[in-house]
């Protein structure tokens, strides 16, 4: 594996000069946020940022998405899918808890058995850059809690580390390497190693939340009808806040727009969090309130995605405990289960 010191004078004006001759996303200043989006020309993008206010699971699974087209004609219906290929895709500036949940949306939608195209082609050829978080910025933050940590290079392509003069770049991946030619720098040795893994790890000191995140699956394997579920969801919103901020959330809903004879079929972000998501045609609602929806939150995070991958459905980035409008905390709420 190449590794490499990066200055932090020549870092921005790399990935800037990179922004002049393919799609890069990276997080920038919008208002009072942190956001991806794309930089245009040699536009830098920001290097000293806690994390970005939204995931960037978007550039993988959009919000919203043409499957196919269809229009009605008098022999019948035409179908074509949508022609729309991904483009080559550089997602900079990513944090560890991120870069993570893809490889944890590989698990869901990139199976041996059911593989999910769109995601597939888009993942190809996205290259992923990760900051490590040399300061964990949040009280929020339990990443290691949940498999992950600080500095992981889960995920990423390329890594850097911030050692205080310099980066340390890991080029982790044959996409990783294909940058090689654009971070121009010198080559890192034995010591620069030691002193990314003494970084590394006070890193993960730093992470002061700690939660029984992998201890609670026995629990809610026989915990279905506990009283528990009574009270857990009381003053929840159903906003869909925590979902449409998580890394790892993929519930989705597919419909068909109709103008004339000609139509679409489109697949949108939905969630767990919402009445209508489980409404059947017929009215029934196996999920009849907010009790149900957190109860298969909660399962779904900890028990059923560990039963089918073998991970845990969380990252540990904190976001959902952050914008919570009503100060609901997957912390506090995996901690008590634990007391079940």
């Amino acid at each position: 594996m190449e590794k490499r010191l990066i200055s932090k004078e020549a870092l921005a004006g790399i990935v800037g000069e990179l922004a002049g001759r393919m799609r890069v996303y990276a997080p920038m200043p919008e208002g009072d946020q942190v956001l991806f989006r794309l930089l245009s020309g040699d536009e830098k993008p920001l290097l000293d940022y806690a994390n970005t206010k939204n995931a960037p699971k978007n550039f993988l699974f959009p919000r919203t998405e043409t499957l196919l087209k269809f229009t009605r004609t008098g022999k019948g219906m035409i179908h074509q899918g949508e022609t729309k290929t991904a483009e080559e895709t550089l997602l900079f500036g990513v944090r560890p808890c991120d870069a993570r949940s893809f490889t944890l949306l590989d698990m869901l939608f990139d199976q041996e058995k059911y593989g999910d195209p769109y995601y597939i082609e888009k993942r190809a050829k996205t290259t992923v850059v990760a900051l490590g978080c040399v300061h964990p910025p949040y009280t929020t933050c339990f990443c290691t809690s949940v498999g992950g940590s600080p500095c992981d290079a889960t995920g990423a392509d390329l890594l850097l580390t911030d050692l205080g003069e310099a980066y340390l770049a890991e080029f982790l991946t044959p996409k990783g390497e294909t940058l090689l030619s654009a971070f121009r720098g010198t080559p890192a040795g034995e010591a620069e190693e030691k002193q990314k893994e003494a970084i590394a790890a006070k890193a993960a000191e730093g992470i002061a939340s700690q939660i029984p995140a992998r201890e609670i699956k026995p629990i809610l394997d026989t915990h279905f009808e506990d009283p528990f579920w009574n009270t857990l969801h009381q003053k929840c919103l159903a906003c869909g806040t925590c979902t449409y901020l998580c890394p790892t959330c993929h519930c989705f809903d597919i419909s068909d727009e109709v103008k004339g004879d000609a139509g679409v079929r489109i697949r949108n972000w939905d969630s767990c969090m919402f009445p209508l998501f489980t409404k059947e045609t017929s009215g029934h609602n196996p999920r009849l309130s907010q009790k149900e929806r957190w109860r298969q939150r909660i399962m779904h995070k900890f028990r059923y995605y560990v039963d089918n991958f073998g991970a845990i459905a969380c990252v540990g980035c904190g976001r959902c405990v952050m914008n919570c409008p009503v100060n609901l905390d997957i912390r506090k709420i995996v901690t008590d289960i634990e007391k079940i």
